[in-house]
């Protein structure tokens, strides 16, 4: 029996496990390997890592773990139960485990648009996030994708960061005229064609190409078409979802489960690595309290 099952080995999980560990508390950290970031080359925004690879940002927070004794195993978990009090989640394999607390610290995966060409340049010059990748696209020709009008508010963003934007509507005319005048009087070109394929090399972003056969030069894209959960043990459990699929938290990360907690961007709150290694600390105190209450005669 463990005092915390941790599963979700990124910032929030491996936070909250060294807060725990400090604790002296029995702690299992299970980990897919499957970050959100896998794909990017730097995680930025946060304060003494910055432009760190994300790599070895984990590799350095498991390290650190060590002398706490928290577990971590490289397994996926794929179904937890909780019945009076108890936590019980079985891996890939079949093995069972026990606790007293569960947090869920699996996170988040994004919706590509569906582009030839754009894995391949995906956490290299094709980004969703402008807070994490921005500056290292400023002043640079940056496309926007979003079709129908979803592209709207990103690319009035990215204005930010560059001068030269353009909204990627990929074959969609949806755009009303009100929208049409708040683009241009903020100086963001619109290009309603069908996308073909983008184009590039070593990573690097070069040409979007059109259905008409136009090519057009662009160094860096941007898109934001929503997310889904890595793992479905929130729906397992009983969670509560808001309307963007992401958990319900409460106070210090509780869930609507007693003695589960949400932490990262699984939970509703900003997606970024160091707000899920602060929410993972926040749980991490949280559930050592709770645990402290419950242990006292």
């Amino acid at each position: 029996m463990y005092d915390v099952i941790i599963i979700g080995g990124g910032p929030a999980g491996l936070n909250a496990a060294m807060l725990l560990g400090r604790s002296r508390r029995k702690v299992v950290v299970f980990d897919s390997g499957k970050p959100r970031n896998r794909w990017s080359q730097n995680m930025n925004g946060f304060l003494s890592s910055d432009g760190m690879d994300p790599r070895e940002f984990i590799q350095k927070g498991r390290a650190e773990l060590a002398k706490y004794e928290v577990e971590l195993v490289d397994v996926v978990i794929e179904s937890a139960t909780y019945t009076k009090g108890e936590f019980v989640v079985n891996d890939e394999h079949g093995k069972v485990y026990r606790s007293r607390k569960l947090l869920l610290a699996t996170g988040l995966k994004d919706r590509l648009p569906e582009l030839e060409g754009v894995e391949e340049l995906y956490g290299k010059s094709v980004h969703h996030c402008p807070y994490c990748d921005g500056w290292e696209s400023r002043d640079k020709a940056i496309a926007v994708y979003g079709r129908e009008r979803k592209g709207i508010g990103q690319a009035l963003a990215m204005k930010n960061w560059s001068d030269d934007v353009t909204l990627y509507t990929d074959g969609t005319d949806s755009l009303r005229h009100d929208d049409l005048e708040l683009l241009e009087r903020n100086g963001v070109k619109v290009q309603r064609e069908k996308i073909v394929r983008l184009e590039g090399e070593d990573g690097a972003l070069q040409h979007i190409v059109l259905g008409n056969g136009e090519k057009r030069p662009q160094q860096a894209m941007f898109f934001s078409l929503g997310t889904k959960q890595q793992s479905d043990l929130g729906e397992q459990l009983g969670c509560e979802f808001t309307n963007k699929g992401v958990i319900k938290t409460r106070r210090q990360q509780h869930s609507n489960i007693p003695g589960l907690f949400v932490a990262g961007d699984a939970a509703r709150d900003m997606q970024m690595v160091i707000v899920a290694a602060a929410e993972g600390a926040k749980a991490g105190v949280a559930i050592n309290m709770e645990l402290q209450q419950e242990d006292r005669k």
